[in-house]
């Protein structure tokens, strides 16, 4: 029998690609902007600790949870919250930064709900075509 993962059709495994690398970019972006590229003081800043609650979800979307794909949906509504608020008041590379955290939060928002749709309507044809 075939793998779950390699019957899925390419959209799924699509959506399953741009979550988890627009999860692992969020975390490199994070550790990056706090550690190195705008950091809120010099030498770096304790916010890199922001990163590790992204390493919770990593795991279940890179073994394909369907409950995972779930709950991302909601938790990563922290991180556009804190991108939007920081594009608003930081300047130069912060606020650019905080962008392209917005970015990669909606990314990631859409990537998961996408994911969870196509996997469900892939389960509903599968459930009718062994009727």
């Amino acid at each position: 029998m075939q793998n779950a993962a390699h019957a899925m059709p390419p959209a799924v495994r699509l959506t399953r690609v741009l979550a988890a690398g627009s999860l692992l970019a969020l975390i490199a972006l994070c550790l990056a902007w706090e550690l190195w590229l705008a950091p809120l003081r010099p030498g770096g800043s304790w916010l890199a600790i922001k990163a590790l609650p992204l390493l919770l979800p990593l795991p279940g979307l890179l073994k394909n949870r369907l409950y995972t794909y779930r709950w991302v949906t909601l938790f990563v509504w922290l991180y556009f919250a804190e991108g939007v608020e920081r594009a608003l008041d930081d300047q130069g590379l912060s606020a650019r930064l905080a962008m392209l955290e917005v970015l990669l939060t909606l990314t990631l928002f859409a990537a998961c709900v996408a994911h969870v749709r196509l996997r469900a309507a892939h389960a509903r044809r599968a459930a009718g075509s062994t009727n």
